[in-house]
């Protein structure tokens, strides 16, 4: 998938990726609608992040949702 565009359905796919490798149990609190192109760089800055780990520690988790929230509109 070509993530250099920032289209709502990029915004989707990385954000259905995050919660999918995160395994994120309040996965409804991360909606793409609630993200706008204007922050994309950092959703794909994050996105990148993400997929390169296989593992987080919760302290890492945390601090990976804060920061997902703090780029919602």
């Amino acid at each position: 998938m070509d993530l250099s565009n920032p289209t709502p359905e990029n915004i989707s796919y990385m954000i259905e990726q995050i919660k999918e490798k995160l395994r994120m149990v309040n996965a409804d609190a991360l909606r793409a609608e609630n993200f706008n192109t204007t922050q994309y760089e950092d959703l794909l800055y994050m996105y990148e992040m993400v997929m390169k780990r296989e593992t987080f520690s919760p302290n890492e988790m945390q601090a990976i949702a804060a920061e997902l929230g703090s780029l919602r509109k």
